[in-house]
């Protein structure tokens, strides 16, 4: 962000994201390059999502898992006009989906890139999002396409909440300095974290982690496709989704006061999950995401760690 950039409150940081264009640098996450004749064939075999059949300029949201369908990391996978492939994912993945598909290419025509420190994330929070980067929409979730912003060459990629653009890193101030006399409105991460606590999106190292499966954290209708071939965790993901129910599942709470990342949650004497995120909505008041055993079901009452808050069970 521009040294110059004044961030406003955050009450003010969240209207802009849910009535403007907040804007948020997301260049922290990791950021590969897969390449070669065989890239989209090989992430075929590692990722969840089926992207053999998506087109240049289309893509996917997907994870890796390991053999017990754990999640070692997700990403955004964006085909590119090459055929060769983006992946973005949280900083606190990337190496294990680096090493993973490192080890994994051996003998495949192939190329694994780390394009971290080239390459900045500029994301667009809200409705205003396209207007502010004077850029039309791409299209659906994931679609991308080249994009002029202020002079400066980017790729704008169509998000769940606004748009994200993908520039040279040396070109990032350059931009957002262009986003920001567009009247975006410079936003941080706490701000970002409300509006996805309201959302119901679990995100990796929060709710999502290595201990957890894709049906427990609520991502399998976005991120893995039950008609395509053979991918790493195949197995124990359609035997669950098939033959039973997970025995946790993310859920949304309604807390009767601010609670903190970690706090235990109990129904009646019984330990049934803890708080990934906690927040304080301006519009909500507090509320967190946690993933919870299946006996503490949605309109259920729970108690939060020892503080005597309460919290009620409700879907994501």
């Amino acid at each position: 962000m521009p040294a110059q950039a004044t961030i406003p409150e955050l009450d003010a940081q969240y209207r802009a994201i849910r009535e403007e264009a907040g804007l948020l640098d997301r260049s922290e996450r990791g950021k590969l390059i897969v390449s070669g004749p065989e890239a989209v064939d090989y992430l075929q075999g590692q990722l969840t999502n089926e992207l053999e059949s998506l087109a240049a300029g289309q893509g996917c949201y997907a994870a890796l898992l390991d053999r017990k369908a754990h999640v070692l990391a997700d990403a955004r996978v964006l085909i590119r006009a090459d055929r060769s492939v983006w992946l973005d994912t949280e900083a606190v993945a990337l190496d294990r989906l680096r090493k993973h598909l490192g080890t994994y290419k051996v003998g495949r025509e192939v190329e694994l890139e780390d394009v971290g420190g080239e390459r900045a994330i500029l994301s667009l929070l809200g409705p205003g999002a396209a207007a502010a980067a004077g850029v039309a929409p791409p299209g659906p979730e994931h679609a991308h396409r080249e994009a002029d912003v202020g002079g400066t060459e980017c790729v704008a990629v169509a998000t769940g909440g606004g748009l994200d653009l993908i520039c040279e890193a040396e070109a990032a101030d350059r931009v957002s300095s262009q986003l920001l006399d567009s009247g975006a409105v410079p936003v941080t991460e706490p701000a970002a974290e409300i509006a996805r606590v309201e959302a119901g999106l679990p995100r990796y190292g929060h709710e999502i982690t290595e201990e957890t499966m894709p049906a427990e954290a609520g991502i399998v209708e976005r991120a893995v496709d039950f008609e395509k071939g053979c991918y790493i965790g195949q197995e124990p993901v359609a035997r669950l989704h098939y033959r039973g129910k997970p025995n946790r599942r993310l859920c949304s709470l309604r807390l009767s006061a601010p609670a903190e990342s970690g706090d235990v949650l109990r129904l009646g004497e019984r330990e049934v999950g803890a708080i990934a995120t906690a927040v304080v909505s301006p519009r909500l008041g507090p509320i967190a995401l946690a993933i919870v055993r299946r006996e503490a079901e949605p309109g259920a009452t729970v108690t939060v760690g020892e503080t005597g808050v309460t919290a009620e069970i409700a879907e994501p």
